[in-house]
């Protein structure tokens, strides 16, 4: 009798079964994390039976883990990819906002199509029924969602030769945003007598908004090694951990903020800003109320456990501690806006726009006038003043 003929490397191997009566073909396809190894069988009453209930086998698996086409995914398959590796690294309220987006506003209308059936019509038909609903702003925001999702696909697969969605135009949505307003001189004072009367820390945040226009993302990421005092024996500023209290001039380093990257929202907003005295007072008020004093690297405002303050903790705090005791509506205003109140109330003393721009950390003016639009209220006199010598009035 010829001894039975050896397997092939990578045949697998072939074993009776005396329990079940089978015989049993099997294949090492890999090994888990822990060593072990992962093996495919097949069964059968005879030995041909069993080899081809392996093949099988290892068929559906290989078919059960082949990569579905890149262009053949659905948008919803796109967007949920670009939400979970395209939005790496950024900002926690950004990821939030494209998420809501995505999930109430692309994936319920367009979510069912695969990215190389969608078109332009789509986008347009469904950019039209978003305008009914959304503002323009969101608008914008929507649909950079769905463009930076499918180009996260045309970058995997070379059969997406365009995305669709740069053919579109945001139309005008129907709602508007929360309105930009400022508060006016009298409204202004109200409010700072009710922050001095606050018995919490809203005291010296409302203050420090009011009078320096920093953003509520800068005041609450402030540490005390950033409030500086001029020390004039040594000719240079030092921080008041440092220097102490007992000096004419102070500043702060408005250098960081909230955001991802800790870094403040533009380049020219890293600045440094000379403190009114009633801030320098407040703020000395703050360092004396600590027990002892706090370390360099203390936030000025912190939130639970000295870590930092979260927005809406700010905003709650600021409608219960100092609106409503001030005699305003607390539902009607914001934190930010004590920023546009800085614009305004600066603008109304006459001071010049590029100036307002510097100290509020815009690039130029026309951000400020852009955004600050309802805040801006220069009369432009100068062309007038001169046609007046060059042109007398006869009478």
């Amino acid at each position: 009798m010829s001894p039975k003929k050896r397997r092939s490397p990578g045949e697998g191997g072939l074993s009776w079964d005396a329990a079940r009566e089978r015989w049993v073909a099997s294949k090492v396809v890999g090994y888990r994390p822990d060593g072990r190894r992962i093996i495919v069988r097949g069964r059968g009453k005879t030995q041909t039976e069993a080899l081809n209930k392996l093949k099988q086998s290892l068929k559906r698996r290989e078919e059960k883990q082949a990569p579905k086409a890149t262009a053949d995914v659905t948008i919803a398959e796109a967007v949920a990819g670009f939400l979970r590796y395209g939005l790496m690294g950024r900002d926690e309220a950004t990821v939030t906002n494209a998420r809501s987006l995505a999930e109430h506003h692309v994936i319920p209308q367009l979510g069912h199509l695969t990215v190389r059936e969608l078109t332009a019509d789509d986008c347009e038909r469904w950019l039209e029924d978003r305008a009914e609903v959304l503002a323009t702003k969101s608008l914008r925001e929507v649909r950079s969602v769905l463009k930076r999702s499918i180009d996260r696909v045309m970058r995997r697969d070379e059969r997406v030769t365009r995305n669709v969605v740069m053919l579109c135009q945001v139309p005008a949505g129907k709602r508007t945003g929360r309105p930009s307003k400022a508060l006016n001189f009298a409204q202004a004072m109200q409010v700072l007598a009710a922050a001095e009367r606050a018995r919490s820390d809203m005291r010296q945040y409302v203050i420090l908004a009011l009078l320096t226009g920093a953003r509520t993302e800068e005041l609450r990421k402030l540490t005390w090694s950033h409030v500086v005092a001029y020390d004039k024996s040594r000719g240079q500023w030092r921080p008041v951990h440092e220097a102490g209290w007992d000096h004419e001039e102070f500043a702060v380093y408005v250098w960081r903020s909230v955001r991802a990257t800790g870094d403040t929202k533009t380049k020219k907003s890293r600045r440094t800003l000379k403190l009114p005295r009633r801030c320098v007072v407040a703020l000395r008020d703050l360092w004396a109320s600590h027990s002892e004093p706090p370390a360099s690297v203390s936030l000025l405002f912190p939130g639970e456990a000295g870590a930092v303050r979260g927005a809406m903790a700010v905003l709650r705090a600021f409608r219960r501690e100092v609106l409503a005791p001030a005699g305003l509506e607390p539902s009607d205003w914001t934190p930010r806006e004590l920023r546009h109140s800085f614009v305004s109330l600066l603008s109304d003393n006459g001071m010049p726009l590029d100036q307002i721009a510097l100290l509020v950390g815009h690039s130029g003016t026309q951000v400020t006038e852009k955004i600050y639009r309802q805040q801006i209220r220069p009369v432009i006199q100068d062309g007038a003043q001169a046609m007046d010598l060059i042109f007398p009035d006869p009478a």
